[in-house]
């Protein structure tokens, strides 16, 4: 019996304090995935993609924020291209489900995709874990990740605002959404 399995996908991108700086565009630095197995809940594949930013510079905010800094990127990064190449060939990004906690990554990656021409490593299938976790709790509003593992009495593995950890975390509240 084949197992159904979902990604999970969590980005970081360039952020400053207030208005992006002129000139300055969002960027992905990072691409967190991992894949969640529907039904055991284990999490395998989980990986950080580090991404090199072509229209913008990490700011210290952003460091401060996410823990990654440019050295890091510079020793560590490929171009974003390459990156949704690995989310399609590693990750089988088109065929899968794919999920993230809110609409952010989603929007952030057609964005981007889009100004870069780059094609979009996504099939149609998407899940906002957010909006079913507001639903499944019946809450007016939707709470943030480390919110909702908070409710959960789920601790937030690794460091919060890096899309490798971020993304093994939404795959517990995305589990725990499906089979409760």
């Amino acid at each position: 019996m084949k197992t159904e399995e979902i990604l999970v996908v969590d980005i970081e991108a360039t952020c400053w304090e207030g208005r992006n700086p002129p000139g300055q565009e969002n960027d992905i630095i990072e691409v967190g995935v991992c894949l969640l197995d529907v039904g055991t809940g284990a999490i395998s594949a989980n990986r950080g993609i580090l991404v090199m930013p072509e229209r913008s510079q990490i700011s210290k905010f952003c460091t401060q924020l996410t823990s990654i800094t440019p050295g890091l990127i510079e020793d560590e990064g490929i171009y974003f291209d390459d990156a949704c190449d690995i989310l399609e060939q590693e990750y089988d990004a088109r065929n899968l489900v794919w999920a993230s906690y809110g609409d952010y990554d989603r929007n952030q990656f057609q964005r981007q995709c889009s100004e870069m021409r780059v094609a979009y490593p996504f099939g149609p299938k998407h899940i906002n874990v957010k909006t079913m976790f507001q639903q499944k709790r019946r809450m007016k509003r939707g709470v943030g990740m480390a919110g909702a593992l908070e409710i959960l009495n789920l601790p937030l593995e690794g460091t919060h605002h890096r899309g490798v950890d971020d993304a093994k975390n939404i795959a517990k509240i995305l589990h725990w959404v499906l089979n409760n």
